[in-house]
């Protein structure tokens, strides 16, 4: 007997084209049971991401890229020679090139060869101050010609100067360094803790360990007496030589 079914639709082969016969209702099964599986999955990924408000499949592992940050704007010369004036302007103390390079955001390659040349710069134009480093930084001086006018101006009639006393154990101290308490007062011939105690309290001298032999305290100076003096490091302190006496030598010998 022949086989006279009706044509399958289309669209419920999957968009397939019409068969006919045994080989359509095989084909057909196939679809349905791909439909089915796929429902399955679809059903499964649905509860996981319901299940304890844990992404669907599709979204976990997708994580943004982090932005890396733009780059600050490399600031002109003119920018930069202006930036650094200004901040050096109300420094309180000496401003390493390092931290200038970080606060504005500049390679640290520009930035020491700018305070040089604005240092060079303020030299040449004869200003009444000048860009040194000191104490392991930069700041702003005024020049040694014009002291007596600050002077006249800052201390109006107060007497902040150190006793002499105090001037000599910071020579002392300054040359010696590090040095005992004891020490100081054999150079100086007299006892200086009081002394001592004094310019520690001002912050120009600290203690910097211990001698191993005796375990006395040792004494140095400080980066406030560098800032102070507007040295860099104490390699800069002037010779003594010119200021000893031609008889050094035999006044040693006699206070043996």
């Amino acid at each position: 007997m022949p086989v006279t079914g009706e044509p399958t639709p289309a669209e419920d082969l999957g968009g397939r084209a019409p068969l006919h016969g045994p080989e359509s209702s095989k084909i057909a099964e196939e679809v349905v049971a791909e439909e089915a599986v796929a429902e399955e999955a679809g059903e499964a990924v649905a509860g996981e991401s319901v299940a304890e408000g844990v992404p669907p499949r599709s979204v976990v592992g997708r994580r943004r890229a982090p932005v890396a940050p733009e780059p600050a704007p490399e600031l002109s010369d003119a920018e930069l020679r202006g930036a650094l004036e200004a901040i050096l302007l109300v420094v309180d103390e000496p401003v390493s090139e390092l931290i200038l390079a970080q606060v504005l955001e500049q390679p640290a390659e520009r930035v020491g060869p700018m305070l040089d040349e604005i240092a060079a710069g303020y030299t040449a134009a004869g200003h009444g101050f000048e860009l040194r480093r000191a104490a392991g930084g930069w700041r702003l001086y005024t020049r040694p010609e014009y002291a007596t006018y600050v002077e006249q101006f800052v201390l109006d009639g107060q007497s902040v100067r150190l006793t002499q006393a105090a001037l000599e154990t910071l020579a002392v101290v300054a040359y010696k360094q590090p040095v005992t308490r004891s020490r100081i007062s054999a150079i100086r011939g007299v006892n200086c803790d009081g002394v001592i105690r004094t310019l520690v309290t001002r912050g120009l001298v600290e203690e910097c360990g211990t001698e191993p032999d005796s375990g006395a305290f040792l004494y140095r100076t400080t980066t406030l007496f560098l800032e102070k003096l507007g040295l860099n490091t104490v390699d800069e302190l002037p010779p003594l030589a010119p200021f000893l006496p031609d008889d050094v030598e035999e006044l040693a010998d006699a206070t043996r």
